[in-house]
């Protein structure tokens, strides 16, 4: 069949290279590259173009599989530049994984909004930065004709604060992964590099207010004193967010600060914890507590937002206002190595269930919604 009279569908990547992703970075790289592949292996693949800034933001795509658009342009990228390729290109579908759609497009459009954040926690956003999400968001749900959430969660913000029909939304869980090795060597080799002790919980993520810095490094105080321990870590990595405030951090003994931790040590990292501590206030996924649990790395999580559906059974879920009980939970792991195993154990199981080749299915089904063909 001759591709281009096939069904076409343009592709935001506008945000799918840096050197050190954000989350929603991370998910369109991810969730683009397992698309573009599930596609190629179809009898009869869809027509792929995949607009980004510059050639060398789409990475890893097989020979043949798709169009590559690079379109420079300083400012206002996807308002002018991609909708002005858009209107030439007047695709079946475009899909915009990681931002939001153009003010002015032709044909259907899917965009997948990861989290309200902003909604629940506006402290600790601008008042520019709120109104900004607020209307990109508001634009994007009205004007797809299809709406992606990272989870039910997600799903269900959607509709209490932008009345978005539920048959507008499908839910799509991101795929997780960790390709670097977490082998005993390797947790050995990380710990030695980043100077940790035998024994320490771990907290990955951006440190501001809504991943709830305050109340963990409080809980692990509480915990310091219960336990009698001066050895044990607490390791926080990651990179300071805005309204990042350096009291969070004081009064605790042997807390470990590490920056932007880069991924062929992340594994090691979580595998070599006691426990990942990732008690937030709000996520709209959550993928460190999906990946400690890929290494059989016990969490503890909210039982709110996202993370309660994430996390299920398979970790101790705390309310994460009460310090005393995100301490409670990190003595019960740390002194009981049978809820340990069997923690590690459904961990595992349970993760295995986010793969981005079962994302990739999901976006070609909605594709097939919107008029694609089978």
């Amino acid at each position: 069949m001759n591709r281009q009279q096939s069904f076409r569908v343009a592709l935001d990547a506008s945000r799918s290279d840096n050197a050190q992703p954000t989350g929603t970075e991370h998910y369109s790289r991810q969730l683009l590259r397992a698309l573009v592949a599930a596609n190629h292996r179809r009898e009869r693949p869809y027509a792929l173009t995949l607009y980004a800034r510059r050639a060398a933001q789409v990475q890893d795509i097989p020979r043949g599989a798709a169009e590559l658009a690079p379109i420079p342009f300083p400012r206002l990228w996807t308002h002018l530049r991609f909708a002005a390729a858009l209107w030439r290109m007047r695709p079946d579908i475009t899909f915009v994984p990681a931002h939001s759609l153009p003010l002015f497009f032709p044909g259907n459009g899917i965009v997948t909004v990861h989290d309200l954040g902003y909604k629940h926690f506006p402290q600790a956003h601008t008042a520019a930065q709120r109104a900004l999400l607020d209307i990109s968001t508001g634009h994007s749900q009205r004007r797809a004709a299809l709406v992606l959430a990272d989870s039910h969660a997600t799903a269900d913000d959607l509709q209490r604060f932008y009345g978005t029909p539920l048959r507008k939304i499908r839910v799509v869980y991101p795929g997780v992964e960790l390709h670097a090795p977490h082998s005993p060597d390797a947790v050995a080799a990380v710990r030695a590099k980043y100077e940790l002790p035998a024994r320490y919980f771990c907290f990955i993520g951006t440190l501001q207010p809504r991943k709830n810095i305050v109340r963990i490094v409080q809980a692990f105080r509480r915990w310091q004193a219960a336990q009698g321990d001066g050895e044990t870590a607490l390791v926080l990595a990651g990179k300071r967010g805005w309204r990042f405030d350096a009291r969070w951090l004081q009064g605790a003994h042997n807390l470990r600060r590490l920056e932007y931790v880069p991924e062929e040590h992340k594994a090691a990292l979580l595998a070599g914890a006691l426990a990942l501590v990732f008690p937030s206030l709000y996520e709209g996924f959550g993928f460190p507590a999906v990946e400690a649990m890929m290494v059989g790395t016990p969490v503890i999580a909210s039982d709110s937002s996202s993370l309660r559906e994430i996390v299920a059974d398979s970790g101790l879920l705390v309310d994460p206002l009460e310090v005393e009980d995100i301490a409670a939970a990190m003595s019960r792991i740390s002194s009981d190595s049978s809820l340990r195993a069997a923690l590690a154990q459904r961990g595992r199981a349970r993760a295995v269930q986010f793969r981005w080749d079962a994302a990739a299915q999901q976006v070609l089904r909605a594709f097939q919604e919107l008029g694609a063909p089978p």
